[in-house]
């Protein structure tokens, strides 16, 4: 448990074994555990016996694989010191804007799900893209020198824009593309395929970014009326579930996009909007930031919730070459 790790990539990398190293598991089953998404032993270790049962295999071999999974990975208990070395493990990437790093108190964490919600036209997408560059920074510039998956629901990605921004910082708008991984996803179930199916992206690709723009949409337009809510939570709990375990195992950071819902009968006057979700989203994601628009073309993000995080607020612009920060 005290063991020390001098490369965080290599300390994943070992984990991340083929399923058939694992005892037990031969070439059938290693090939019905791929279709159903399980290609890694970490991905495993997270599981649960009934998921593997719904693919064919028989819950007493589910549960043979799963416990072996784990003692591979050494899933126990640890001592606060020891928990204090692997946070170590975990880093922070820059935004590209200085005003939203003082807020996230020097960036977005790895191991961890930002959501970034509000209107239309408040700037979710904007600030995604330019994630999607800054990710490709390398250490020393705050980013992760890592390449970032893109999961568009809304069609919304711009590869131009992407460009623009590059250039204004800098960047070769072309090499910065080719390390962007992109995805569009038609349907709820074809966001979860995708999602589901993504480690091997991952890992051939050094990902290091994982964003989902938007989380809701599909599920929003999908599942109508009150009889279909509980299967729809279902399936965005275990999506955002199997984002969690993603981040997690590949120190990366996760970040969401989310839709809103207003209240204008409310008693109470003017009530700033709420992400769609309910409860399912505000207990899985880790900090949720809400962006409204100003006057003058600015922005402002919020930090709404957090467990590591304290309540504030910060001005940004989005301009010609990226969002920049400026003071209210």
């Amino acid at each position: 448990m005290g063991e020390k790790h001098t490369d965080s990539r290599d300390f994943y990398r070992t984990r991340y074994q083929g399923v058939e190293d694992l005892p037990g598991v031969g070439p059938a089953i290693a090939t019905m555990l791929a279709g159903g998404g399980w290609k890694t032993v970490q991905s495993l270790a997270t599981a649960m016996a009934s998921e593997l049962s719904k693919i064919g295999i028989g819950e007493e071999t589910a549960k043979k694989i799963i416990t072996a999974a784990r003692k591979s990975l050494e899933i126990k208990f640890i001592k606060g010191d020891e928990l204090v070395k692997l946070r170590k493990e975990t880093t922070q990437m820059t935004t590209g804007c200085p005003s939203l790093d003082r807020l996230l108190e020097g960036g977005l964490d790895t191991k961890s799900i930002t959501e970034f919600y509000g209107e239309f036209g408040s700037g979710k997408s904007q600030v995604c893209q330019q994630l999607a560059i800054t990710v490709q920074l390398p250490v020393e510039k705050g980013g992760l020198d890592g390449a970032c998956l893109y999961l568009d629901t809304e069609s919304v990605f711009r590869p131009e824009r992407v460009t623009q921004i590059a250039t204004g910082m800098g960047l070769d708008g072309n090499a910065v593309l080719k390390r962007i991984i992109y995805a569009e996803a038609f349907t709820s179930e074809h966001q979860e395929v995708l999602l589901g199916n993504c480690e091997d992206v991952i890992k051939d690709n050094g990902v290091r970014l994982i964003i989902v723009d938007s989380l809701m949409a599909h599920y929003r337009s999908e599942y109508l009326g009150r009889e279909t809510l509980a299967p729809r939570q279902q399936n965005v709990n275990k999506f955002l579930h199997k984002l969690k375990r993603l981040s997690q195992a590949f120190n990366a950071v996760a970040v969401v996009t989310n839709q809103v819902v207003s209240t204008p009968d409310s008693t109470y006057g003017v009530v700033a909007p709420k992400p769609i979700g309910g409860h399912v989203v505000g207990h899985a994601v880790h900090s949720r930031i809400y962006l409204r628009k100003g006057r003058e073309n600015l922005r402002i993000a919020k930090i709404v919730a957090s467990p590591f995080l304290p309540e504030g607020e910060a001005p940004f612009r989005i301009t010609a070459e990226g969002i920049v920060g400026d003071d209210l």
